[in-house]
């Protein structure tokens, strides 16, 4: 107990005007008091009509105790501490789908993009409690969902995903991964990035090897098994620092992806937040509804 404190004190000063309010409340129920000045406690009581038999509880005395109970509670009793929440969260997964008419090809059925888009399912069964985020990119980069704990809306956006609702067809394979970038820094809790795509245009290794300095990145080639990843993405893996993977007919890929991530996750520490006081107040929520209880008693009202 020499840990136990406060953890909010000043709702302690809620007790003076308890004190004070039912001190003034006794003396005023107190009808008799005047009299035993001037006549014998012994003899007075005889000479009181309808005073109760005993007055040791009254409704006044049941309002106070709620009083210091509910001031109590709020001011968050502590004397251990616990794990907190949020320094549990796993880093987010920043997930970079290409949207192409390259990757509505059907040699790896039915095509490319609803391989993909199975392939994420997968792998958010696989690690269902890392927030995913989605990026989808041809010509231009656009964020679909940033970093989230729901796995049914991150499937359903990647599944409604067509080359036809994209702006503007080319390889922005750059910008993609700045934006990807970008929201991370901006959640402050560091993260991973998947590339899911069919290929990559030359010449982009200048630009990707700035991108790559210090983010964990994966390219998952969605290519057919006995075909091998074209140059450009050798070249974008390479300027990355990126692990290239080759999307299986089973789920090996995936499984590989989900052991990488578990292997590379590592909890992100706040300022604070790795462990906190436990606020022990609501131990004391019996002892004041048993106090409010006492109210409904028959007569207390009009004894008060």
């Amino acid at each position: 107990m020499s840990a136990f404190h406060f953890l909010r004190p000043c709702w302690l000063l809620a007790l003076l005007p308890a004190i004070v309010l039912w001190w003034v409340f006794r003396r005023q129920a107190d009808n008799a008091r005047r009299w035993r000045r001037v006549i014998d406690p012994t003899l007075l009581r005889h000479f009181q009509v309808g005073a109760p038999v005993s007055t040791w509880l009254r409704p006044n005395d049941a309002v106070l105790a709620a009083w210091v109970f509910g001031a109590l509670a709020v001011a968050g009793p502590t004397w251990q501490r616990e794990p907190s929440p949020f320094a549990a969260d796993a880093p987010p997964l920043m997930l970079v789908l290409r949207v192409t008419p390259s990757m509505q090809t059907p040699d790896l059925p039915p095509t490319r993009l609803t391989r993909a888009a199975e392939k994420i399912t997968d792998l958010l069964a696989r690690n269902p409690d890392e927030p995913v985020g989605l990026i989808a990119y041809a010509g231009s980069a656009h964020l679909v969902l940033p970093p989230t704990h729901d796995p049914t809306v991150v499937r359903s956006m990647a599944e409604a995903l067509a080359p036809a609702v994209m702006p503007k067809q080319g390889d922005a394979l750059p910008d993609a991964l700045m934006l990807a970038r970008r929201v991370l820094a901006d959640g402050g809790e560091g993260g991973s990035v998947l590339v899911l795509a069919d290929e990559a245009n030359a010449g982009l290794a200048g630009r990707l090897q700035a991108i790559g300095s210090g983010l964990p990145i994966a390219i998952l080639a969605m290519l057919p098994p006995a075909r091998e990843p074209g140059s450009g993405l050798r070249e974008a893996a390479s300027a990355l620092g990126a692990d290239l993977m080759q999307a299986r007919i089973d789920t090996s890929d995936v499984d590989a992806l989900a052991r990488r991530a578990l292997a590379s996750r590592s909890t992100v520490t706040r300022p604070g937040e790795t462990e906190r006081w436990r606020d022990a107040g609501w131990y004391l929520v019996p002892l004041l509804a048993l106090a409010e209880l006492l109210w409904f008693r028959r007569g207390w009202v009009v004894l008060g």
